[in-house]
């Protein structure tokens, strides 16, 4: 018999998780109850909100005589992202749910994202119909809005909570191993606009022998990339879209923090790193367009996203923070220059088409990155077939190099 784990404040929303948990054992499962709460629990749970405490090195008693709700949910929630992955070791569970406001999801999730990836995890929330980033980050949390306040029984959160217990339980007792190919995997970062560059140089490094993982640079999936390259599970970086730092400088919305290109560079795995769509910064729909930016160069590439084209200034800011970043790395690293263009808008008669935006962005990192990375300038155009598998080659070539 398999078992869920549910994370919960037992003692304010006992009700509904004693509801969660007959839903689950009606299915034919065992539960495993982690109270989270501060004050005494409706129902005997299997892990205590002392335990969770004195993880975190913590005195429950201590929190609640100063009543102060934010330092309990930080104690719980350092608390539990300690103690779950050690009960999930000891094989305690093998999928985990939880529903909650913004507390809630704030003190749940960080456990959760604690997790392997491909462990079940199910947040009914609040917060689930917003921007779930803080609580998803890079892990595969699903998200399920609660529509109703996760407070009380009635018709529409007992739907809400049924759902959730089915989708638990499908994802527990479906689930199934993958077996592992036994090819090294490899990252590579892609874009629309960089997508025939990506594509042909996967099918040749795939041909080689080697998986490869590709990630949508939207900043989450820069974020998910390194995060991955820090866990180790990656043997070599294809980082050909940059775009992500276009964001992060200019205010665009999809950035990936200030510690992207980072993580291959600190491992030390082979890197092959280029310059694609930094000739863009992304914003939303049309009207979004900060009001600094209205007379700018703008590309309406569907009705919610807008680019715009990055200046001369600007590209010299994305070189000196791409080369600041490649000069950290430990391990070999190249840059290819694609001198005929960035992304498939960058090219003549199409509406980014900047050879001097460009020329300021290769100049830049001509001048600024040491002799560490080696650099590799190309008289083509970044979608042009030559460069991808010139790009995937250096790659292999970095791989294989002694």
């Amino acid at each position: 018999m398999q078992t869920i784990a549910i994370i919960g404040t037992f003692d304010t929303k006992g009700a509904e998780f004693k509801y969660i948990k007959t839903l689950i054992e009606e299915q034919g499962f065992r539960t495993f109850c982690i109270h989270t709460g501060v004050f005494k629990p409706l129902f005997k749970p299997d892990v205590s909100n002392e335990e969770i405490a004195a993880a975190a090195g913590a005195d429950i008693q201590e929190i609640v005589v100063r009543k102060d709700r934010a330092r309990a949910t930080e104690v719980l929630a350092r608390g539990l992202e300690i103690l779950l992955p050690q009960l999930f070791d000891q094989e305690r569970f093998s999928g985990v749910i939880s529903v909650g406001g913004s507390g809630g999801t704030s003190l749940a999730t960080p456990a959760m994202r604690a997790l392997p990836v491909g462990v079940p995890k199910v947040m009914v929330s609040t917060m689930a119909s917003g921007d779930v980033s803080p609580y998803v980050g890079t892990s595969d949390i699903i998200m399920i809005p609660s529509v109703v306040d996760a407070e009380g029984l009635n018709e529409i959160s007992m739907r809400i909570f049924s759902n959730a217990a089915n989708a638990i339980a499908g994802m527990v007792s479906r689930y199934r191993e993958i077996p592992k190919s036994g090819r090294p995997l490899l990252a590579a970062t892609m874009f629309g606009v960089t997508t025939p560059c990506v594509k042909a140089a996967k099918d040749y490094l795939e041909q080689q022998g080697y998986d490869v993982l590709v990630f949508h640079a939207t900043g989450t999936g820069g974020r998910s990339m390194e995060a991955l390259i820090e866990g180790g599970f990656i043997r070599g970086v294809l980082d050909l879209t940059t775009t992500e730092w276009c964001d992060e400088l200019y205010g665009g919305v999809l950035n990936a923090g200030p510690h992207r290109l980072e993580a291959a560079g600190r491992k030390g795995i082979p890197q092959v790193v280029s310059v694609g769509a930094m000739d863009m910064v992304n914003f939303g729909p049309w009207e979004s367009v900060p009001e600094r930016y209205k007379g700018r160069n703008l590309y309406r590439h569907n009705p919610t996203v807008t680019l715009m084209r990055t200046t001369e200034e600007e590209n010299v800011g994305l070189g000196q923070i791409l080369a600041e970043k490649l000069n950290m790395a430990k391990g070999k690293t190249a840059l290819l220059l694609p001198l005929k263009g960035v992304s498939a808008i960058d090219t003549e008669g199409q509406p980014f088409y900047g050879p001097k935006e460009d020329r300021a962005l290769f100049r830049t990192l001509r001048e600024t990155i040491g002799s560490q990375v080696e650099l590799v300038e190309l008289d083509l155009h970044i979608n042009d077939e030559a460069f991808a598998l010139a790009a995937a080659q250096k790659l292999t070539d970095l791989l294989q190099a002694p």
